[in-house]
């Protein structure tokens, strides 16, 4: 069976879109679903009432963050394969089936995540390399503007291997995966632990992938995979130097970012192409 975690806040819109997708896509696959609602309002409790009365509600009073929402899915999933989503994903036809035969095909692989598209079918990146101490301010501040920043910006986002036409590369090891669309292997997330909920947003996926490498569990991008992300970039509003300081996500990335340098150290290590 397929457990499936939904990861809401405050966007109901873009949830039924997205448990609608699932609805539709999975017919032949047996699943269970897990709406875990941060800042729970009633409106998300009413949809999933008349529309979905087959989702597991998990609300949330505060708003608790990505780790936690994440976690409370797991503790519940009974599937051997356990599928994290946020709501502002859509299935699109043959991903997830693409996805759950790669991790069948290779046992050795704990996690493994979809190519992602825009609405507008342009492609979002969600392999990386792992964060340096200068990925932040070549991401953050007028420092990616310069050579040094640019080309720590390459190796970040993996210029050097991510290509044109991108449906058509085939799966790779990567450090670490976006966690808007994760598939995970419930063994492998039984070794790993949950996610560190110390991280309120930001880093967390980091984090549980560079645990799953640590453990002996694979990380794979299947870009045959594809699903579509409505991302709104809420984080960059301003100018990249005005950014760190006044936009309230960025702020969150940077101390999220601290915590992160500070569990792992800095050095970089290398586990994907």
């Amino acid at each position: 069976m397929l457990s499936i975690i939904v990861t809401h806040y405050k966007s109901p819109v873009a949830l039924k879109l997205c448990l609608k997708s699932i609805a539709e896509i999975l017919t032949d696959t047996t699943h269970e679903v897990f709406v875990s609602d941060s800042e729970a309002q009633r409106e998300t409790k009413e949809i999933l009432r008349h529309d979905f009365p087959g989702a597991q509600y998990l609300p949330h009073a505060d708003n608790v963050g990505y780790a936690r929402l994440v976690n409370a899915g797991l503790e519940r999933a009974k599937g051997d394969f356990i599928l994290v989503m946020n709501a502002d994903t859509v299935l699109t036809k043959d991903a997830i089936q693409t996805l759950l035969r790669h991790l069948n095909e290779h046992p050795d692989i704990g996690m493994v995540g979809p190519r992602l598209e825009y609405m507008n079918g342009k492609h979002q990146p969600s392999c990386f390399r792992y964060y340096a101490p200068m990925t932040i301010l070549a991401r953050r501040t007028p420092y990616g503007k310069t050579a040094a920043g640019k080309r720590e910006l390459d190796r970040f986002l993996m210029r050097d291997v991510i290509k044109e036409p991108v449906a058509e590369m085939p799966p790779l090891p990567v450090d670490w995966l976006m966690g808007s669309v994760l598939l995970v292997r419930k063994k492998a997330a039984g070794a790993v632990g949950p996610m560190d909920t110390r991280y309120f947003m930001y880093m967390e996926d980091v984090d549980w992938c560079r645990r799953f490498w640590e453990a002996k569990w694979k990380v794979v991008w299947v870009p045959q995979a594809r699903i579509v992300h409505v991302h709104g970039k809420a984080s960059k509003k301003r100018g990249p130097m005005l950014d760190m300081f006044f936009n309230k996500l960025s702020r969150i990335h940077f101390r999220s970012a601290i915590r992160y340098f500070r569990k792992f150290g800095i050095a970089v290590p290398r586990y994907g192409v």
